[in-house]
């Protein structure tokens, strides 16, 4: 029986579930939850400004006997089990899906229904060269050299809405006499599915209330309050060809990109991040509502995990803008030229699923985590200290995101018996316009699964390929070059770090 390293225990105070996905050598996902019941421990986590130190008495007072690890998806009909929920009985302790109220032991996996769970031994060994008391799992046995990719809460808190100041002009600052106020459940025809909730949170042009749809509707989703996913429907809704933003925001958004001139000042760099994260949120949404009817073979897991990545970008919209709404009151989110270079590459690649995970996951997100670095050390060299941790989440998060883009890839490429590697290549070569240069970020690339195999030497359609620095700096992380008569739109990317 073989054991991978998870994380030292006095890490996994702060929640009392997480989410772990693991990957083989052979490119296989295995996503789990790791349950800590554990509660009548005093040990908490001493903090500094950088990692949690060790408690020196936490091997005698903290009780490890209910540390558990189990699939996340429900064996039934696939449903997420992160919100289960946990009942003691008088031999054991179960996890319930919130759908159908299958109930699974949480050592055996056995269920009363007849099914059974996958679950995995959990081990604490004491690391010799630092006394640290380290959790250990047992590895599925399918597949070797399993790899911890992934090890996030599952409740993360989100950033409280930014004040609105008295007079900026800014987006939802004022409401007109005529106009009317949504409510996040409509009062009439409200979803009931969650592709009719991806089309609605595509529809709604108020980002504030763009996120707390979201957050609403992925509660449902992983609480079985749903009646169903909605990708099998006979007439399932469309979605929007771009979705549509508010007026003010249409006001400030300039066709050029290169009107956005050079993004030195905190502030200026904060609302453009925050840009990019709204189209995030509705890019999830659109690949669930836009492919999923087209491809009803897509198991649960695949909604589950976009569900999660809508779910993380408004996360990241909310602590963004939050933050510029404390440090920068005179331009709050809203007020200052933007883009919507980033949707364009969804038009690109709106015919294919694989298309678009190539390009917006393994391109465009992928770059993120080579260029991220950079941002947040520029934060930390100016002391933004609040700043700073805010883009460290997201950093952490985006790999993730990449990971989920290269599982779902390579899952579509096993499933239609295509080559993973040659294949991504190949649609960037039909999607993607120019070379994709390094520095690469190789480490966190390679922790989401892309070996430098899929993105050495590759370039994209030779047409026409502009280096405008000023355009790069102007965009930070991607751009798009114009469409050429008798080509298709092709969208490029940034190709060095901005060093500034």
């Amino acid at each position: 029986m073989e054991f991978l390293r998870i994380s030292p225990y006095i890490n996994l105070l702060t929640h009392s579930r997480f989410l772990l996905t693991l990957r083989s050598s052979e490119g296989k996902y295995h996503s789990l939850i790791l349950f800590r019941l554990s509660t009548g421990s005093t040990v908490e986590p001493v903090t500094t400004s950088d990692q949690y130190v060790e408690s020196p008495d936490i091997r005698k007072s903290a009780p490890y006997g209910q540390l558990y690890v189990m699939e996340s998806t429900c064996p039934h009909l696939g449903a997420d089990l992160s919100h289960a929920e946990i009942e003691e009985c008088e031999t054991s302790v179960v996890a319930v899906c919130p759908w159908h109220r299958y109930d699974f032991d949480l050592r055996t996996g056995k269920s009363e229904t007849g099914l059974t769970a996958c679950t995995y031994a959990v081990e604490i060994r004491t690391d010799p060269t630092d006394g640290v008391d380290v959790v250990w799992m047992e590895t599925p046995e399918k597949g070797s050299n399993w790899r911890l990719v992934q090890l996030q809460p599952v409740s993360e808190a989100f950033a409280d809405p930014p004040p609105l100041p008295a007079s900026t002009g800014t987006m939802s600052e004022s409401v007109p006499d005529h106009a009317v106020v949504e409510e996040i459940v409509p009062t009439s025809n409200a979803p009931t599915t969650l592709m009719q909730w991806a089309v609605l949170i595509l529809n709604t042009a108020d980002p504030t209330l763009k996120v707390q749809r979201t957050k609403h509707a992925v509660d449902l989703f992983r609480n079985g309050k749903l009646a169903s996913i909605g990708h099998r429907a006979s007439n399932p809704p469309r979605p929007p060809d771009t979705p549509p933003r508010e007026e003010n925001y249409l006001r400030n958004t300039v066709s050029d990109p290169r009107k956005l001139g050079k993004r030195k000042k905190a502030a200026v760099m904060l609302h453009a991040l925050a840009n990019i994260e709204q189209w995030a949120i509705d890019l999830a949404w659109d690949i669930m509502a836009r492919f999923g009817p087209s491809n009803p073979d897509l198991p649960p897991a695949f909604f589950s995990d976009f569900a999660k990545m809508a779910l993380d970008e408004s996360k990241h919209f909310s602590l963004l803008t939050s933050r510029l709404a404390t440090m920068s009151p005179s331009t709050p989110y809203g007020t200052l030229p933007v883009h919507a270079s980033l949707w364009d590459s969804a038009l690109i690649t709106s015919n294919s699923l694989r298309a678009r995970l190539a390009i917006i996951h393994l391109v465009h997100e992928a770059r993120g985590l080579d260029v991220n670095p950079g941002t947040i050390d520029r934060f930390r060299r100016s002391g933004d200290k609040d700043s700073l941790a805010v883009l460290e989440v997201i950093h952490a998060d985006e790999v993730t995101h990449v990971t989920s883009g290269h599982r779902w890839f390579t899952w579509m490429c096993e499933r239609d018996g295509l080559d993973p590697v040659s294949t991504f290549r190949d649609e960037v070569r039909k999607g993607w316009r120019g070379e994709i240069k390094g520095p690469f970020n190789d480490d966190d690339r390679a922790r989401a699964g892309m070996t430098k195999d899929f993105y050495e030497d590759l370039r994209g359609d030779d047409i026409g390929w502009r280096k405008d620095a000023d355009l790069e700096k102007a965009l930070e992380n991607l751009k798009v070059v114009d469409q050429e008569p008798g080509h298709p739109a092709a969208a490029t990317v940034k190709v060095e770090y901005d060093r500034g």
